[in-house]
C-alpha cells in the first residue's frame, strides 16, 4: 500500500511555452525507454523476485518511476499550455495537436504510442535485473540527449534531477544483481527455495 504525497518529487516551474521541446521530452513519458515503461516493468517484475530485498528494490524504484511519470507529464503540460494556433503550426506540434490537443498522451518522440512490447518480465530474477540495468542506462542516455537540445534552465533543472535518479537506480539494481547466486535454484526444494535464496542473496553462502 502506498501513501501518496500530492506534490511532485522535484518541482517543475516552466515559464515559457515551447512545444518543440515538448515533442522531444515526451519520449521519456511514452517512449521505449521512458518512465511509464519503467514503472510497469519493475512493479510487474517484483512478484518473481525471490528475496524480500529484491522485491523491495523493485517496488521502491517502480513506485518512484510513477513520480517521474508525473514530472515528465508536468513538463510536457507546462511547455504546451496557452499555445496559439500560429505557435502550434510553426513549431511542428500540429500532428500531435490534431489527435490530442494539448492533452498529455504517452508517445515516443517519433510519435509512436507507448507499447508494453518495449518491456519484459521474464519471471527469472537475474534476467529481469539484467534488463533493468540496461533500461536505466538507456533512460540516462535519453536524458543526456534531451539535455543537449535544451537551453531553458527551467526545463534543464528537473531533467538533470531525473537523469541523476537513473544513475541511482542503476546502482541499486547492480547491488541486487551482485548477490551471491552460487546455489542453483533447481537444487533447492520448493519449500526451502525462498529461505536459501535469501541466504545466498545476503552473501552467507
Amino acid at each position: 500500500m502506498w501513501q501518496y504525497d500530492k506534490k511532485l518529487q522535484y518541482p517543475v516551474n516552466i515559464k515559457n511555452s515551447n512545444p518543440q521541446l515538448a515533442k522531444v521530452i515526451i519520449s521519456q513519458l511514452g517512449g521505449p525507454d521512458g518512465e511509464l515503461g519503467a514503472a510497469l516493468r519493475y512493479l510487474c517484475q517484483r512478484y518473481a523476485a525471490v528475496c524480500p530485498q529484491s522485491k523491495a528494490i523493485l517496488n521502491d524504484i517502480g513506485t518512484e518511476e510513477l513520480g517521474h511519470l508525473e514530472m515528465i507529464s508536468a513538463i510536457v503540460y507546462q511547455l504546451t499550455r496557452n499555445l496559439t494556433p500560429k505557435q502550434i503550426l510553426e513549431s511542428g506540434f500540429a500532428d500531435y495537436y490534431v489527435d490530442h490537443t494539448t492533452g498529455v498522451y504517452p508517445v515516443a518522440a517519433t510519435g509512436v504510442p507507448f507499447s508494453a512490447a518495449t518491456i519484459q518480465s521474464t519471471g527469472d530474477p537475474l534476467a529481469d535485473l539484467t534488463e533493468d540495468l540496461a533500461a536505466e542506462q538507456k533512460a540516462r542516455v535519453t536524458y543526456d540527449n534531451i539535455l543537449r537540445l535544451v537551453d531553458d534552465p527551467d526545463v534543464r533543472d528537473p531533467i538533470k534531477f531525473l537523469r541523476a535518479r537513473e544513475i541511482v537506480h542503476f546502482q541499486r539494481f547492480g547491488e541486487a544483481k551482485q548477490s551471491r547466486w552460487n546455489v542453483k535454484a533447481e537444487l533447492l526444494t520448493k519449500s526451502n527455495r525462498d529461505r536459501y535464496a535469501c541466504i545466498i542473496y545476503n552473501g552467507i553462502l
